[in-house]
């Protein structure tokens, strides 16, 4: 089998055939070069409009398009541009199957970098594959440009909104992602965490399809409450379990560390030092030295024994299944927490009576959506930055987000190379 045969079936061209393939050696290596021509009988299509048109003229010499290696080895097309009369656009460069305007590289090597560039870095993918840093990265712009004017958003009905730091200096990019039961996939990232950036998104949305969504799950950040309540009034904004129990775990530690200054103000022995993470993790996630910690602590009258036992009791609030059994104990809880005299922890309950109603929609959602898949594209998303060093820009950042966590729909191709 021949390599002109090899690219025949991998690689077919309508109205093009392959016309010869050489191995060729330079000062950079070893290279193949497969000459293309018109197949007879067929005419060159304008770019512009794409119809048939009567040839113009060509250029002096062939043009080299970069295509996916051979066994290491550098693959180009060579092929020698024609120009067309088109009686709509005027004299135009030929369309060609291959390549878009004038990109030096195949379409299908652009989706081969592109799909690489997801496992290894930029970088590395431009080392690998004989090629630069600049092209894969328009290749990585091509692929998801492609993607996000084919997706699908319909049959949307629930949605998580969070927002992550890219850069030193409050520097946040608002996500939303699309967390319906079997799909997970980013939908928007807009710059900002203010009320602008979030309504942005779903004006382009659609007033059609915001009205199609049943459920939101947020932090309590107020823009996003703000724009939530207003431009999806069908939606439950789910106040996730994430972040009241990450306020909680806040209050316990600020009334620990208020205690043990106090008490080594008075002289007493640091009975909490080095105690933070045996008051805010799981009993059952405790290290062995972590367990015999807390039990020696507990055994003394310290607020933050109190503070520790009312974290505790709280857990048992996510185990209800009915709205109206869950708001027993929500208000049963919260009047033992004012009783306590535990500042951080009046200030946990009356941030938990101004978010109440939201609080409620989790279970009122049946408790089946939840920001902890929120939380884990996010952790995603920081790998992904620190992975990559920090980005240039934003809109580089945001395409690289869209090729990773989009779920994007590729160009097809004949064969996939990878």
């Amino acid at each position: 089998m021949t390599l002109k045969t090899l690219l025949n079936a991998v690689h077919p061209l309508k109205r093009f055939v392959y016309q010869a393939v050489r191995l060729v050696s330079s000062d950079g290596g070893l290279c193949l070069e497969a000459e293309i021509r018109p197949r007879k009988g067929s005419k060159p299509r304008c770019s512009g409009c794409g119809e048939p048109c009567a040839g113009y003229d060509r250029s002096s010499g062939p043009r080299r398009f970069s295509f996916v290696p051979l066994w290491n080895i550098p693959v180009y097309l060579l092929y020698t541009m024609r120009r067309v009369d088109c009686p709509e656009c005027g004299v135009k460069v030929e369309q060609v199957p291959w390549a878009e305007g004038k990109h030096a590289t195949c379409n299908v090597f652009r989706h081969f970098l592109a799909t690489w560039a997801r496992r290894l870095s930029w970088k590395e993918t431009a080392r690998c594959f004989h090629s630069s840093w600049d092209t894969v990265h328009r290749s990585v712009r091509w692929v998801v440009a492609y993607g996000l004017k084919n997706r699908d958003l319909e049959g949307i009905e629930a949605l998580g909104v969070d927002e992550v730091a890219y850069s030193r200096g409050h520097h946040y990019l608002t996500l939303v992602y699309q967390i319906d039961q079997g799909v997970k996939r980013l939908l928007g990232v807009i710059e900002g965490r203010k009320i602008e950036s979030l309504a942005s998104f779903f004006t382009e949305f659609g007033q059609r399809r915001c009205a199609a969504i049943k459920v939101v799950c947020s932090d309590m950040w107020r823009p996003y409450l703000k724009v939530i309540a207003e431009m999806l009034p069908n939606a439950l904004n789910v106040l996730d379990r994430f972040h009241v129990v990450k306020k909680l775990g806040e209050a316990v530690d600020r009334v620990r560390k208020d205690e043990a200054a106090r008490l080594h103000q008075q002289g007493y022995e640091p009975v909490l030092k080095k105690s933070k993470y045996c008051f805010l993790k799981r009993p059952c996630n405790l290290t062995p030295g972590q367990a015999d910690k807390l039990a020696e602590v507990l055994q003394y009258d310290l607020k933050t024994t109190r503070a520790y036992y009312l974290k505790e009791a709280f857990d048992a609030f996510w185990q209800y299944r009915s709205p109206r059994w869950a708001h027993w104990f929500l208000k049963k809880w919260c009047a033992r927490a004012m009783r306590s005299r535990l500042e951080p922890f009046k200030k946990f309950v009356r941030t938990l009576r101004e978010h109440e109603d939201l609080l409620m929609n989790y279970f009122r959602a049946g408790g089946a959506y939840s920001c902890g898949i929120v939380e884990g594209l996010n952790l995603k998303v920081k790998l992904g930055i620190r992975k990559a060093f920090g980005y240039r820009s934003v809109e580089l950042l945001k395409t690289a987000l869209f090729h990773e966590l989009g779920a994007l729909p590729q160009p097809k191709f004949t064969h996939r190379f990878c």
